[in-house]
């Protein structure tokens, strides 16, 4: 435990005085459920005014083109809202990325969209975890470090608006901020109540497998046909077998069918995998692929497949667990305990680590019950998280070892 420098507890004291309940309050008062065009148009342009306070070039970026396959195997474009974008400094000679998101998992339509105090210091709604009090510690913390004096760094900050369906339309915006940072953190709520940080996440991939066999007569011709749906169930079954204790696999929906009358033509078949370590990735792929083409051969129908991991897994490497160290040391001079442990959730900070920078993902509020309508946000850990992400920006900008 060390005490802090003059620029140190300038930067912490000045969260004290930041406006950020106010800012949750606002922002979890806009819908900006990730399907919510409008929603997360107010919302994009909230944060906008809100982060244009600080110092950069600021800019709302499209979204890359994605497609989504329908139940009847078709592909349809799926549109995302924008991401705000941030470059401050980028000529200065320690680079950092902060990253987080501006949706969350509440449609336009969901029951739970009003603001309640659970109790005395415990505000409960739509994202005050999840994470609006997280953008509100970043922005804190970083004009905090900003009024302290911050000339030796320079940062970029991506707030994506499609995280919480997998970043498709912006995972390609966070890899190119990631290049040649010296570390990032992403502010997603601690894993938990606590504080307790994410460690080690899996990977996460999704997949639509489309099976397009032969209609027929049920009771006529039956062997004239191809029926997609067990083929299907012939696939579901295989791919729950390559589950293990390093690789989860969740068949969760098969789309298809038809009347009682008529041998089923189409299918699709959706499923989920988490794997542990890229060898396990390589292996829930390889697992795919082999029982598509057992099914394809078995059952006389075509195939094909949509989607990949969009979550690559992020192992808790020896940069990680530098950078998690220092989080820990700024805690403790703060006097914050702060701890870690592998999580079985996936964001952001898995693409950012298979770029090979060092993440700490829950650098945001202390809350829980996150997507579901009993969300919380413990209102002191604002201070506390924006204090801690200020003295770590510092000591990263010094050029203190990982």
């Amino acid at each position: 435990m060390r005490g802090l420098s003059i620029q140190e507890t300038k930067a912490v004291e000045a969260c004290l005085d930041a406006p950020m309940l106010n800012q949750v309050q606002a922002w979890a008062a806009v819908n900006s459920g990730s399907r919510n065009l409008e929603g997360l148009k107010t919302m994009a342009g909230m944060l906008a005014d809100a982060f244009s306070a600080l110092p950069g070039t600021l800019v709302l970026s499209d979204p890359a083109p994605v497609d989504a396959m329908e139940a009847n195997g078709a592909l349809r474009p799926l549109q995302h809202g924008q991401n705000l974008h941030l470059r401050v400094r980028p000529d200065a000679p320690v680079q950092l990325l902060f990253t987080g998101h501006m949706d969350t998992v509440f449609g336009v339509d969901h029951p739970f969209q009003d603001l309640l105090w659970r109790e005395e210091g415990v505000l409960g709604g739509p994202g005050v975890a999840d994470m609006k009090g997280g953008l509100a510690v970043l922005l804190a913390a970083l004009k905090a470090v900003e009024g302290a004096g911050a000339e030796a760094l320079g940062y970029e900050i991506v707030i994506n608006s499609d995280e919480e369906v997998g970043s498709p339309g912006s995972a390609t915006l966070i890899a190119e901020a990631a290049r040649g940072k010296r570390a990032a953190l992403t502010y997603e709520p601690a894993a938990l109540p606590d504080g307790t940080l994410a460690g080690a996440r899996p990977g996460s991939g999704n997949f639509s497998i489309f099976i397009m066999g032969k209609s027929a007569h049920a009771g006529r011709n039956p062997e004239d046909g191809r029926n997609a749906i067990v083929a299907a169930a012939d696939l579901v079954l295989r791919l729950a077998r390559a589950k293990g204790p390093q690789l989860s696999v969740n068949p969760a929906r098969i789309d298809g069918g038809g009347p009682n009358n008529v041998v089923p033509d189409h299918a699709v078949v959706r499923v989920n995998m988490r794997p542990a370590t890229l060898a396990d990735q390589q292996r829930g792929q390889a697992a795919i692929d082999d029982a598509i083409a057992a099914v394809a051969a078995e059952h006389d129908v075509r195939t094909h497949l949509h989607g990949g991991f969009g979550r690559p897994p992020k192992p808790l490497d020896p940069a990680a667990e530098k950078l998690f160290g220092l989080v820990k040391r700024c805690g403790a001079d703060l006097g914050q305990t702060i701890a870690w442990r592998a999580s079985g959730g996936v964001c952001d900070g898995n693409n950012i680590a298979a770029c090979g920078v060092p993440v700490v993902d829950t650098m945001g509020v202390r809350g829980g019950a996150i997507h579901s309508a009993d969300e919380f946000l413990i209102v002191e850990s604002l201070v506390e998280r924006a204090q801690l992400s200020a003295l770590t920006i510092l000591r990263l900008a010094s050029g203190e070892a990982l």
